[in-house]
């Protein structure tokens, strides 16, 4: 299994997550096998941008509970992808959650169809959206984020939209990305590489300063028995033993 599905059109590399078995989970080889799909677009001159997207009903449902990436791998992943000095545009047909939401918080510009549903589920199985703060927080509305991180509710599209984790969302989303990705063919590149890091700059100081306090914190928290339980129930589809 590849684990990530490469197309290109007209400069545009696509990369779908395609592990659909496990509603694209964020496993180690996962992980790993989009880093490394992401290194290849930095270096290759004919990709204008690239386009993150999935198989299946599920753009990402977070972190493998079974086989879960080192943090600092997925820092590196992250990071990956909001200094990658090329525009990086989500496009979302499904449903994403916990760990998924860095993914779509690190790419510049994010679509969703609009029965998309998103959600940071971390609190519900006994952990904290330590890592993925990093491009989240300095990309979406202080009040809400705070709201959807301490309770783990669904929200919708649009209210995905309202908060800064969307650009746009629509029932097509091809027919939202289009004049998006027809703007970024005809800009030059070195212009795209160098406008992006002028909005890229707050989000990586982010990285620079709190990388390792969160790392050590996602590593302490999954280590806890809170989410030992956590974890099991929800393998196991039950409560956890804190529900009330």
């Amino acid at each position: 299994m590849t684990l990530i599905a490469r197309t290109r059109e007209r400069g545009v590399e696509t990369l779908a997550l395609d592990s659909p078995d496990t509603r694209n989970a964020l496993s180690a080889a996962l992980v790993d096998a989009l880093a490394g799909a992401l290194a290849d677009c930095a270096k290759d001159d004919d990709v204008r941008a690239v386009v993150l997207t999935h198989t299946g009903n599920t753009f990402s449902a977070g972190a493998d509970l079974r086989d879960p990436p080192a943090p600092d791998a997925l820092v590196g992943l992250l990071r990956a992808l909001v200094g990658l000095p090329k525009p990086v545009v989500a496009r979302v047909t499904g449903h994403v959650r916990a760990g998924g939401l860095g993914l779509l918080a690190a790419c510049d510009i994010a679509a969703a169809s609009t029965t998309a549903t998103f959600a940071f589920t971390e609190v519900r199985i006994g952990v904290a959206p330590a890592v993925i703060s990093m491009p989240v927080l300095p990309r979406t509305d202080p009040r809400a984020v705070a709201r959807y991180y301490l309770t783990g509710e669904r929200l919708d599209a649009a209210e995905a939209t309202r908060i800064g984790l969307l650009t746009a969302h629509g029932d097509d989303v091809d027919a939202v990305l289009e004049p998006v990705l027809d703007g970024l063919r005809r800009s030059a590149p070195h212009a795209l590489a160098e406008t992006k890091r002028l909005l890229t700059a707050r989000v990586l100081e982010a990285f620079d300063r709190d990388a390792d306090h969160l790392t050590a914190l996602s590593a302490r928290l999954f280590a806890a028995p809170q989410a030992r339980e956590g974890m099991t129930a929800f393998l196991e589809r039950r409560d956890p033993s804190w529900a009330l």
